[in-house]
């Protein structure tokens, strides 16, 4: 078991259990190792915290919590690089903001793919699509 300081205080994870992001984040390149939080609360939000930064974690969620026909798949590269076959389970992820006014948006033009099997994750850019990287919840 290894230790980092956080916000969160200091949190113990186990190296073997890391969510490898292989490219990093859009915007955070390097920040390729993570932990998933324990949700203290129930509800359909969770914190995955930086092991290369310990400052930085980000809020996700399964988008169709809230928009029941979001749709987005791995293509084969992402597949590759996620290291799954086409009958492999995934998950799809968004990175929720919550600015000052408490106006909570989800990155939709820019989903996760989670692979369980993997434990890897990518971001990827949606092209040609109608989502967009600021889509407030519904109310």
């Amino acid at each position: 078991m290894k230790k980092i300081e956080t916000r969160f205080g200091e949190v113990e994870y186990d190296p073997e259990n890391l969510l490898i992001f292989p490219a990093g984040l859009i915007g955070f390149p390097t920040l390729r190792s993570f932990i998933v939080m324990p949700n203290k609360k129930q509800g359909p939000l969770f914190w995955i915290q930086s092991v290369d930064d310990p400052d930085i974690a980000f809020v996700l969620t399964d988008p169709t919590n809230f928009f029941l026909d979001y749709k987005a798949a791995p293509d084969n590269a992402e597949r590759n690089s996620l290291q799954i076959s086409p009958e492999d389970e995934y998950y799809v992820l968004s990175v929720v903001t919550v600015p000052p006014d408490q106006k909570i948006s989800l990155n939709l033009a820019a989903p996760i793919f989670f692979a369980p099997k993997t434990n890897r994750a990518i971001q990827v850019i949606l092209e040609n699509t109608e989502y967009h990287s600021r889509t407030p919840l519904p109310s």
